[in-house]
């Protein structure tokens, strides 16, 4: 059922709380090494601010387990918001407690303070309900632009709507609900699937809520010698999950009987370690020596995936081909990038399912090359799952 949006609100005047997902990444100075997701909630906080209300900013980042880490403080997040804005952004020490009410009631209109640390507090991840009602008691409307948390029932995400009335979704959530919503429910045809990583038991639901959505699915990453296996071929060191060779078999089988094309790998890069020094050379898939390990797809499989792909109007990406973390393995990766970006200026929709396929396009210098870059890692690979994330179903539904 489709959510009401920030766009169906009036703001002026109204404390609006709006969970956003400031997860981002610091260095040892505690500085701001991508602020990709500060940036893509952007159009929501600049909308509450030209209309006139009053932003109170809440977020998570990192893993503090329930007590203030100084290290995962919000407050560079603060400063990189003000910088954006070109606008002073307030910082309140707590996300809860009198001076957190001081200062959300302080505010003016088009003003925006950022709360500290939600999960300073063990109460937010419980989704306790007497922790929700405090967050709660800050704004007079709640809006939800964090989609990469949208997966978790916590406090900020699903406990906080039960005490508010309007709960409505921000821009961004509403730009992912579009395009992977898009993509699972109303898909431009033919419509390929890219799946890579390391593990199948990380895709596993994945594939299966694709297979009968997806014209074809390609398979890269470590996953696909655990297919190699199933399929009674040498892997040498490769990466191998013994224990889901029977489920990559009826992957497989389910794949033939449906007539869905399931394209695996014919070639890959294999080295002795997984280093930049490492000795490596390109095989076929059936000459994978015995003491070494795949770690990259070939150039012979990305000219079959590039083939496959090109007259697809729709694809959508989920996991590297490779250990792309190390430049030596990165090539097959960076042609997958390279040939969605292309697919892009010519029509297609591409959609990048976040995480590790996300950091990839970013360190390829695609970003705003593709149709769509998901934010959320673990939601986007639920909602792809076809799960019901909590955070959206406790969105109040809209009137239209």
């Amino acid at each position: 059922m489709k959510k009401m949006s920030i766009a169906d609100i009036s703001l002026k005047g109204k404390r609006i709380l709006v969970r956003v997902d400031f997860n981002v990444p610091l260095d040892k100075e505690c500085k701001i090494t991508d602020d990709r997701r500060i940036k893509e909630t952007l159009p929501t906080i600049k909308k509450i601010m030209d209309d006139g209300g009053r932003a109170i900013l809440c977020s998570h980042l990192g893993r503090p387990k329930g007590k203030p880490v100084l290290e995962m403080s919000l407050k560079p997040a603060a400063t990189r918001l003000g910088e954006l804005l070109s606008k002073k952004v307030g910082f309140a020490p707590d996300c809860v407690g009198p001076e957190a009410v001081q200062m959300v009631h302080a505010l003016k209109d088009g003003e925006i303070l950022l709360l500290e640390n939600l999960r300073f507090h063990p109460e937010e991840e419980k989704n306790d309900p007497a922790f929700a009602a405090q967050l709660a008691k800050l704004g007079e409307v709640y809006v939800n632009d964090a989609f990469g948390s949208a997966h978790r029932a916590h406090a900020s995400t699903e406990g906080v709507t039960k005490f508010i009335k309007t709960s409505a979704a921000g821009f961004l959530m509403e730009k992912e609900l579009k395009y992977l919503g898009g993509a699972l429910h109303d898909p431009k045809r033919p419509f390929v699937a890219i799946l890579g990583g390391a593990k199948i038991s990380g895709k596993i639901d994945v594939i299966q809520n694709l297979m009968d959505k997806v014209d074809a699915i390609l398979i890269g990453g470590g996953m696909m010698f655990t297919f190699f296996k199933a399929m009674n071929k040498k892997i040498g060191k490769s990466l191998l999950e013994e224990d889901k060779i029977d489920l990559a078999r009826q992957i497989l089988n389910n794949a033939n009987a449906k007539g869905l094309k399931l394209i695996l790998p014919v070639d890959c890069v294999v080295a002795d370690d997984v280093s930049e020094t490492a000795h490596s050379s390109v095989v076929s898939i059936d000459d994978i020596p015995d003491n070494m390990k795949g770690l990259d797809v070939g150039p012979e499989t990305i000219t079959l995936f590039q083939n496959e792909l090109e007259p697809a109007r729709m694809v959508i990406w989920n996991g590297p081909m490779g250990v792309f973390e190390v430049e030596k393995f990165a090539r097959g990766t960076y042609a997958v990038a390279d040939i969605l970006a292309r697919m892009t200026s010519k029509g297609a929709t591409t959609i990048v399912g976040g995480g590790d396929s996300a950091a990839a396009v970013s360190r390829r210098g695609l970003d705003n090359k593709l149709t769509h870059i998901s934010t959320g890692g673990g939601a986007s690979l639920e909602f792809l799952e076809g799960k019901i994330l909590p955070g959206v179903a406790a969105l109040t539904d809209s009137p239209n």
